[in-house]
């Protein structure tokens, strides 16, 4: 399994909003081929920062298969009104994790 990190900046005072909007798109990632989990974390010091954590199969199956379906597109329209700027992404995949 690997993690895609979308860094998102949200239009300060939003918060309520989109975080309403990534529940109502959280359908779309569960509907998808090669999810497997979805969190959305919030910074402390920095309350418009949040992190989209989405656990998939396969690079592919973000990239390819998610990012061209209508999921994608749906999940967009509920959230993207709110970001300040275009969310940064990246994938990982964990080497390391102590319990």
């Amino acid at each position: 399994m690997i993690y895609e990190i979308a860094e998102i900046e949200i239009t300060e005072g939003k918060d309520s909003e989109f975080e309403k909007a990534v529940t109502e798109a959280s359908k779309f990632f569960k509907a998808a081929k090669g999810y497997n989990s979805l969190k959305l974390t919030r910074s402390i010091e920095h309350p418009s920062q949040y992190r989209l954590v989405v656990g998939w199969d396969t690079v592919e199956d973000h990239l390819e298969t998610f990012r061209k379906s209508q999921g994608f597109q749906e999940w967009r329209n509920l959230a993207g009104p709110f970001f300040a700027s275009p969310p940064k992404v990246h994938h990982v995949n964990t080497v390391f994790n102590a319990t």
